[in-house]
């Protein structure tokens, strides 16, 4: 099963755009600026949350002039299984509601995490180069968005802790009555704890399958996961209680799952991530994402987008990444400047030349 009759409408600077009779490889080829990474946005929104670059709704219409107010957009796709169209999924915001998105699933409406239940989507960008070096949040978020592709339930569970917490802040910081303090922690230690143990059995699959990939050509990564409290309910609505004190001094909470980390290191050497080079970085982390791939692509339709990432590795490990990618069930789209990276999978790909956001198949 795969994504194919792919519609954007007035989307970025992409004003119509449609892509027809994909393939297991998808390859997106043009000029810095053409579009291709504004592709792989739209196809990223087809899956709950903001999308790889986590965009506010209204920035992502094309506006026709730098001063038109804005507008609304429309992506669409069918999933097709055996030659079958199995579903149509489509998002997108109305001229007068630009900052509502919208879903529909089979022409009905639907919520953004019931996209989830249909198929999975993962991806990794060069934005994402900084990932160990950067903060404990944006490594949650990253395992957040690995733990949705597999367990579609998850967005809801985070997002309910999330508005527990905020409320929760704002008691403390109002001397809000303690009765209100327990119902609003019920909340966080129930959705919390969720949000744990979906995140931790996460971390120990991915683990399970980076120690069943090769070690080379890609640095093969070593993950521990620390939580940030109890992950039984009772355990961190007691250990929540017992905080409020120090938590109504420091104006937030400090402890439970907001505050999990993924710390990871090179498996042969023990050396931090955060320490490593930078093309080491970048081996581990294409490292997880491929196993990844394998896990979010089991028991449901998936697809891989991968952005600039060819252009970055040396041959050996270009041809590795190909096969690896050859071997998997996800559907894999690909940006580049040029064909020259790809020339290993160019027999067998569907392939997109980007210009000045318009598309013209090769």
């Amino acid at each position: 099963m795969a994504l194919t009759k792919i519609t954007l409408q007035n989307f970025r600077n992409h004003a119509a755009t449609e892509l027809a009779e994909t393939a297991h490889f998808n390859l997106l080829v043009g000029e810095n600026g053409a579009g291709k990474t504004n592709i792989l946005e739209a196809l990223s929104l087809l899956s709950p949350g903001r999308g790889l670059r986590r965009a506010n709704l209204a920035d992502l219409a094309l506006k026709p002039s730098p001063d038109a107010h804005t507008g609304a957009f429309a992506i669409g796709a069918s999933l097709i299984e055996q030659g079958q169209v199995s579903a149509r999924i489509g998002t997108f915001t109305e001229p007068d509601r630009p900052t509502r998105r919208l879903v529909r699933i089979n022409g009905a409406e639907a919520t953004a995490s019931a996209l989830s239940e249909w198929h999975a989507i993962s991806w990794l960008t060069p934005a994402m180069d900084g990932l160990f070096t950067d903060s404990a949040g944006a490594r949650r978020r990253f395992i957040d968005r690995m733990t949705l592709a597999v367990e579609p339930g998850h967005a809801k569970n985070v997002s309910a802790l999330d508005n527990a917490l905020r409320e929760r802040n704002r008691l403390l910081e109002v001397g809000g009555e303690a009765r209100w303090l327990d119902a609003i922690e019920a909340q966080v230690a129930q959705h919390g704890a969720l949000v744990s143990r979906n995140r931790a059995r996460l971390i120990s699959e991915l683990a399970d399958e980076l120690s069943a990939l090769p070690p080379e050509p890609f640095a093969r990564p070593f993950l521990v996961y620390r939580p940030g409290g109890p992950s039984d309910p009772a355990e961190l609505l007691a250990e929540l209680a017992r905080a409020r004190p120090r938590d109504r001094a420091a104006g937030r909470a400090l402890v439970g799952p907001h505050r999990d980390e993924l710390e990871v290191s090179m498996a042969s050497s023990g050396v931090p991530a955060a320490s490593c080079s930078t093309g080491e970085q970048k081996a581990m982390l294409i490292a997880i994402t491929l196993a990844h791939g394998v896990l979010a692509s089991t028991g449901r339709p998936s697809a891989l987008l991968l952005d600039e990432v060819a252009a970055h590795l040396d041959p050996v490990r270009r041809t590795e990444l190909f096969r690896r990618l050859r071997q998997g069930k996800a559907q894999v789209w690909m940006t580049g400047t040029e064909m020259s990276p790809f020339t290993d999978i160019e027999s067998e790909a569907a392939i997109w030349r980007v210009s000045d956001g318009s598309l013209q198949r090769l």
